[in-house]
Formats: C-alpha cells, sequence, structure tokens
C-alpha cells in the first residue's frame, strides 16, 4: 500500500467525529469539495468505502467503523501532545535539570530558584548535587540542562561560561587558636598547624592548593572532609584551622565564635559561574530560568554579595 497524505487521516477523523461533510468542513474551515475529496482519495488508497452518505449526512461503514477506532485514538494522543507541548512552552509546566555544588547551591541558587518559583510555580526543579568537575561531566553527558559550579573550571570549547557571583576563599579558626587573632601570617605557618580542608576532588580544595604551592607552601591537613559546613563544625569544636570560602563561615564570624586569620596576602577572589553546552539545546523552562539569570533582577544577587 502507498504511502497515504496523513491530512486524509485528520479529514477522515473529523467527518466521522460529526458524521458530517458539511460541519467536517466548517471545523476545518476548508470547503465541502475538499473534505469529500479527500474522502474518497483516502477511500481509493485503502481500497474500501468508509461513509455510507445519507440524507442527515454520512455513517461508517464496517471498515470505516474499524478504521476510526484507531485513527480516533491517535489524532486525540496527538492533540494530546499538542497541549502538553503549548504547557511546556507556555511554562504552565516543565522541568528543569541542574547540575550544582553545595556551595553554589547554598550561596546562589537557592535564591535564584526561590524568585522563579514565585514566579513559575508549576515547573518541576531536579538538582543534581555534585562537586564542579562532576557537574561539568553531567552537562557534556546531556544529564542536565546547565550547571552552577566555582571556578577554576575547565570548559570545551562548546561551553558558555557566566560569571554570576564573586567568591573569596579563607582561613576560619576558633577560640583555641586565640593567639593567631590580630596577627598577620605567612602561609608558611600553616605546615605547623592543624588545618582542615575539603577532599581534593573539589575545586575550592584545588584552587586553595595551588594558590599555596605557588608561594611555596604543601599542607598536608589534619583532617579532610566532604563538605564546608562540616569544616565549619570542626573548626568550632578547635579541631583545627578550616579552609572555607567566607561565606561558610560568616554566621560564626559575626558572634565571634570563630575569627579570620590575617595573612600578607590575600587568596585571590573567584566567581561562581553558569555553564551551559551551546551545542545541546535546553528546555523552555530551562531557557526562562537562564533569561531571569541574564537580568538585572537575578543580577542584584551578585551586587549584594560582591558587598561582603
Amino acid at each position: 500500500m502507498a504511502d497515504i497524505n496523513l491530512e486524509y487521516y485528520k479529514i477522515f477523523y473529523y467527518v466521522g467525529k460529526v458524521k458530517s461533510i458539511t460541519l467536517a468542513a466548517d471545523e476545518l474551515a476548508v470547503s465541502q469539495p475538499a473534505v469529500s475529496q479527500a474522502v474518497r482519495h483516502l477511500e481509493e488508497a485503502l481500497g474500501s468505502p468508509l461513509f455510507v452518505r445519507t440524507s442527515k449526512g454520512v455513517r461508517f461503514t464496517p471498515e470505516g467503523e474499524m478504521l476510526y477506532s484507531f485513527v480516533q485514538r491517535g489524532y486525540e494522543y496527538i492533540q494530546q501532545g499538542e497541549r502538553k507541548l503549548r504547557e511546556m512552552l507556555n511554562l504552565e509546566t516543565g522541568e528543569i535539570r541542574i547540575g550544582a555544588s553545595d556551595m553554589t547551591l547554598q550561596f546562589y541558587l537557592l535564591e535564584v530558584l526561590e524568585q522563579f518559583h514565585e514566579k513559575y510555580p508549576s515547573i518541576k526543579v531536579a538538582v543534581t548535587n555534585a562537586p564542579t568537575p562532576e557537574t561539568l561531566k553531567h552537562l557534556q553527558d546531556g544529564k542536565i540542562d546547565f550547571g552552577v559550579v566555582s571556578t577554576p573550571l575547565y570548559t570545551r570549547r562548546e561551553c558558555r561560561v557566566k560569571k554570576v557571583r564573586r567568591i573569596q576563599d579563607v582561613f576560619v579558626a576558633g577560640k583555641k587558636f586565640a593567639q593567631l587573632q590580630n596577627q598577620t601570617l605567612r602561609y608558611e605557618q600553616l605546615t605547623d598547624l592543624p588545618v582542615l580542608c575539603l577532599e581534593k576532588n573539589t575545586s575550592t580544595r584545588n584552587y586553595v592548593d595551588g594558590f599555596l604551592e605557588k608561594n611555596g607552601v604543601a599542607l598536608s591537613p589534619e583532617f579532610e572532609l566532604a563538605t564546608s559546613n562540616i569544616l565549619i563544625q570542626f573548626a568550632r569544636k578547635g579541631l583545627g584551622i578550616a579552609s572555607v570560602v567566607k561565606d561558610f563561615a560568616e554566621e560564626f564570624l559575626e558572634t565571634g565564635e570563630l575569627f579570620l586569620l590575617d595573612f600578607e596576602e590575600q587568596i585571590p577572589a573567584r566567581e561562581f559561574c553558569v555553564v551551559t553546552d551551546q551545542r545541546i539545546p535546553v528546555s523552555a523552562a530551562a531557557g526562562k530560568l537562564l533569561e531571569m539569570i541574564e537580568k538585572e533582577d537575578i543580577r542584584s544577587i551578585y551586587t549584594k554579595y560582591n558587598k561582603h
């Protein structure tokens, strides 16, 4: 059987639905002869009559009734798909897949998502929590729409990187190390102190280690821990001097439970970045969130945190 124009099946569906050539033509906004011709072409292609003409319109032949039971389900399923697609394009439904580390989630993405959810409460957001290198791999594999990561990062040529917030790496300590407060230290002195660091598979650890190596310092941490929040708790207990991004310590710096160590040279600031792969199209919902990040309402977050 030769390929049949799918438009014929669409017209067949409407004729069968309203049982009338005239009413089907009205529904489709085409002429009655065009509808009659399409039905005739379909019947000829299939080798079977599908309708019997009556004074009130048309009725199915047995073959036409059987065919309609399948065409109806197929065409209405297509219509349902079109409705769902329109809902996604209108941001009435949809999903965003984001990759983020604990740090970028807590100190940037959470506030961004709060603003987005207020505007588009029906959009589902799935966040894959992983360090920067793993998040970039997820992006490359198409598992996420975009990643929110911290520098340093090494991306492929196809990636677009947008800086969205500045962060500062610091060393903090508790009252057990009060003798170091209000002193200007050299980084070499850290080698004689119990230092607490993140594990080596994180961008934060790599960045701080790289900076210290340039200053001739190689740390042998007392503890290597999975998250900065745990580092802060260890520092509060006096178990060592924690290498963290300052935001994690802010609460305890304000209360005086922790203090910043002052060095001759500050570790250069780095950034949170939103990374997309230009080869991979994102969902309509993800596109809207990225558009919001580009605009001033989200960019104000960057300004706010840069004042710290």
